[in-house]
């Protein structure tokens, strides 16, 4: 930062830093400047009375213009610092300790693969409402039984999601450099100790929960997804396109669905087992869901893919022909979920049902229309509206169904 120096009789409180009051000179041409960490002022020059935000290792001030010299030269600019300042270095390394918390976990966020989040989320509750048969199995049981499920499921899928990352580093950095391992801002480090910690703590709470549903779906979880990535011989099925959409399908259409409806009824609740109606839709449409995720990921990342020999659907077949074939067996899904609402004894139930799937597989064919296969952005943001509409179509009909 440029040197600052005193015109008047104040002395610095922490090396150039003064107190609440004095008058000092910004050496070096004047800029707009809310300094930014580490004290330079950005490039935009400025005419009349403004503010400056001086910034060191110790405090933080703030400074009213009282001149600016013509012609924005390297001229003494004076500054007086208001009451913003501080002389206590332990706030302001508060102030930096907070700001690198926030930042780290903006980083694990995006690390978490935030869509698989939510879908993970969405997918467990609305399977887990389904053994519920009246307001009085709404109790503190069953809230504390869906709490034991999702916190170990979604460390499990930051495993996954996790253990992928530190695999595809090179792939990520022409197909995904946005993410943190791949962009630098976790080391390879952090993402391992993420994802260990991730991965022992889920296993820890599956067997502490002794509840043998929830564990057998961490344990199928960890293993899918370990072979989905990890680079081992006769692993890493993500380089087979039937492989990689076999373990998807299994954990999002078959072990979700199944093994929390049972952890629910039969382990938290206490009921007998039942195998309903509502819980076969919803593996069955998943599985449609499941398959068009799939194929779907890949779509957008066909150059890093086949840079790198993985022979997915979207490079042997080509984006346009995989992208109608998700679209196409979406709209089949809908189809048979209005065909099941139909049968519905319940005639709200039945028109929610018909419609809800009618306006959302028509509001899919139309921005299906919008999306430019040439455009990344484009094939990617109507992905995440897949998993929007269809996580929120399962969860709809079965709380409608149930």
């Amino acid at each position: 930062m440029s040197p600052l120096s005193t015109r008047s009789c104040c002395r610095p409180a922490h090396n150039f830093l003064l107190q609440p009051g004095c008058v000092t000179t910004y050496k070096g041409p004047w800029t707009r400047a809310n300094c930014i960490g580490n004290g330079s002022p950005r490039k935009q020059a400025v005419n009349g009375y403004s503010s400056l935000s001086l910034q060191s290792a110790n405090c933080s001030y703030k400074a009213k213009v009282v001149r600016i010299s013509k012609g924005f030269k390297k001229y003494g600019v004076p500054v007086v610092l208001n009451k913003y300042s501080s002389n206590s270095e332990d706030g302001v390394a508060w102030w930096d300790l907070n700001g690198k918390v926030i930042e780290q976990l903006s980083l694990l966020y995006k690390f978490s693969r935030p869509h698989t989040i939510i879908g993970t989320v969405i997918g467990i509750t609305s399977v887990s409402i389904l053994p519920v048969e009246t307001l009085l199995d709404l109790s503190p049981l069953f809230f504390i039984g869906l709490v034991k499920a999702l916190v170990p499921s979604l460390l499990m899928n930051i495993y996954i999601v996790g253990l992928n990352q530190l695999f595809d580093v090179e792939i990520d950095k022409v197909n995904k450099p946005y993410l943190p391992i791949a962009s630098g801002e976790f080391s390879m480090r952090t993402g391992i100790t993420i994802v260990l910690a991730s991965l022992v703590m889920s296993l820890a709470m599956g067997f502490l929960f002794k509840s043998p549903p929830l564990l057998s779906a961490l344990l199928i979880g960890f293993v899918l997804g370990s072979a989905y990535s990890v680079e081992l011989p006769l692993l890493r099925w993500k380089k087979q396109p039937f492989l990689a959409a076999s373990c998807i399908l299994i954990v999002r259409a078959i072990v979700i669905q199944f093994a929390f409806f049972v952890h629910m009824q039969k382990f938290v609740l206490g009921k007998p087992l039942v195998i309903t109606k509502s819980v076969v839709f919803a593996a069955a449409f998943m599985c449609f869901f499941s398959a068009v995720i799939a194929l779907f990921k890949d779509i957008p990342d066909v150059d890093g893919d086949r840079n790198f020999g993985i022979r997915s659907f979207s490079v042997s077949l080509g984006q346009q022909r995989v992208f109608w074939l998700c679209v196409n067996m979406l709209l089949m899904a809908y189809g048979a979920a209005v065909v099941v609402g139909a049968s519905s004894f319940f005639l709200l139930n039945k028109l929610v049902i018909i419609l809800g799937h009618c306006t959302l597989a028509f509001a899919l064919w139309i921005r299906a229309r919008s999306v430019d296969l040439a455009s990344n952005e484009s094939i990617t943001s109507f992905y995440m509206f897949i998993w929007k509409v269809s996580e929120q179509t399962t969860s709809g009909f079965l709380l409608n169904y149930a």
